[in-house]
This record gives C-alpha cells, sequence and structure tokens, in this order.
C-alpha cells in the first residue's frame, strides 16, 4: 500500500505560523520522522511532503531584494527536504529499516490565467499586529489580510495544480524503494510560456498538491499530519445563531 504523507508547520516548530531556531526545527521534525517510521514498519511504502508558509514568509520578510517568490519555494524545498532527509536516515538506522529517503526539489504546472492571481488568499509568513502589516504593505507592496488566530498575515495568490513535472521521477525512486520528500509547499508554481517553463510570484497549496500526488501515483490514501485534533468546518470562525 503507498501512502501520501504531508506534514504540516508543526513538523518544523512549535508554532506552525513562526519558524523555530535550528535546534528546534531538528527536534521537532525527529518528531514527525517517527509518525513516518511507524507507518513504513506497518508494511507501506510511502510519499513525503510538507508546507513552508513560515519559511517562505521568513525569507520574504528579510531576501526579498534578492529572490523571487518562486525562489523561495525552491530555496525552502531543499532547507525542509535536508532537515527531513537527516531525521528519517538516523530513525532509519535506529529502527533497522533499510530505505533510503530522497529530496526532490518539484515544480508543479499550474495555469498563467488562474483566477487566484486577482484575489490572493494565500497565508505565509508570521503573524502581525496591524500597524506593522501597514507599513510593510506600504514598503513592499504586500497584500495583508486577518488571520483567524489573531493579527495579521501576508497573503499570496494560490492557483491551483494542474501536474506535477517531476512524476515520472518520483514514481522511478518509489519502484526502487526509496523515500521520496516532494512537492514541498505544494512544489514551486510553474507556468509554460512561449514554449518556456517560467516561474511565478504564487504558493500552491500544499494539501491540494499533495492530493493531486496521490492521485496521479494511484496512492491508497492521503494522510494529513497537522497539530489540530479533528476535522471541523468553519475553524475558530463566529457561528451566528438564527431566530
Amino acid at each position: 500500500m503507498l501512502a501520501v504523507i504531508a506534514l504540516g508547520g508543526n513538523a518544523f516548530a512549535m508554532e506552525g505560523a513562526r519558524v523555530g531556531d535550528p535546534r528546534e526545527q531538528i527536534e521537532r521534525v525527529k518528531l514527525a520522522a517517527q509518525d513516518v517510521a511507524d507507518l513504513i514498519m506497518l508494511g507501506l511504502d510511502v510519499v513525503v511532503t510538507h508546507g513552508n508558509g513560515p519559511q517562505v514568509g521568513l525569507l520574504a520578510e528579510r531576501l526579498s531584494d534578492h529572490l523571487s517568490l518562486d525562489m523561495m519555494g525552491a530555496a525552502t524545498e531543499g532547507w525542509m527536504g535536508y532537515l527531513l532527509a537527516n531525521a528519517l536516515d538516523n530513525e532509519f538506522r535506529q529502527r533497522g529499516i533499510n530505505r533510503q529517503p530522497i529530496v526532490i526539489i518539484t515544480r508543479t504546472l499550474i495555469h498563467e490565467n488562474d483566477p487566484s492571481f486577482q484575489n490572493p488568499t494565500k497565508y505565509i509568513g508570521p503573524i502581525y499586529d496591524k500597524p506593522t502589516s501597514e507599513r510593510l504593505s506600504r514598503e513592499r507592496n504586500w497584500v495583508f489580510k486577518e488571520d483567524p488566530r489573531g493579527g495579521f498575515r501576508r497573503v499570496v495568490p494560490s492557483p491551483e495544480p494542474l501536474s506535477i513535472i517531476e512524476l515520472n521521477a518520483i514514481k522511478l525512486l518509489l519502484n526502487n524503494g526509496y523515500i521520496p520528500i516532494c512537492v514541498g509547499g505544494g512544489g514551486v508554481p510553474i507556468v509554460i510560456k512561449d514554449n518556456e517553463l517560467e516561474g511565478v510570484e504564487a504558493v500552491i497549496d500544499k494539501d491540494i498538491a499533495s492530493q493531486l500526488l496521490a492521485t496521479l501515483l494511484k496512492a491508497d490514501m492521503l494522510i494529513i499530519l497537522t497539530d489540530v485534533d479533528y476535522v471541523y468546518i468553519n475553524y475558530k470562525k463566529q457561528m451566528l445563531s438564527h431566530c
């Protein structure tokens, strides 16, 4: 059986909306690696995906003059994939699991006219107070919206993923017994213009991209690991009563 495991932000920091220090990131990823190893011990083949909102937000805050948003997505795939690969290798050695994780910087094809570019909704980065968000909006031309947990966060377009460019490589690794770590942050959003691939400033929802990957791989299950205890409708939204 094949499972696609999508890790949330809590796999890399105690609070999913921020980026922890290096030691905290390493310790948190160790816990995620234990969950992945548990499933392998049950006899499942696995593919691991992960979010990257806080990490991209941090890079955007510090390096936006040097990296475009798609470059930041690729950078975080390497950053977080490296942490996961180390944690999984260490956990496998302790348990005697003869498997090896492989990090794939993944690109995801989208449509250049996706309607999300007209209405950014994808939260990335840390939570700011209102004055700070207003200042950053003026200085960097960022768009902010109120976060359900309080405060304000940057929002960017979240286009629908159409296909995974590295799909055949992921299949090849799976067929040869490796553990692909891929589609980080939903993958780097790519459009085709004049028959050439081009990255765009957007963030693809990692759960939707993970679902697409699971479908394309004909996986038996998609497991989304988060720090929320149940599946909710209207999560943290005020419900109105009707008389």
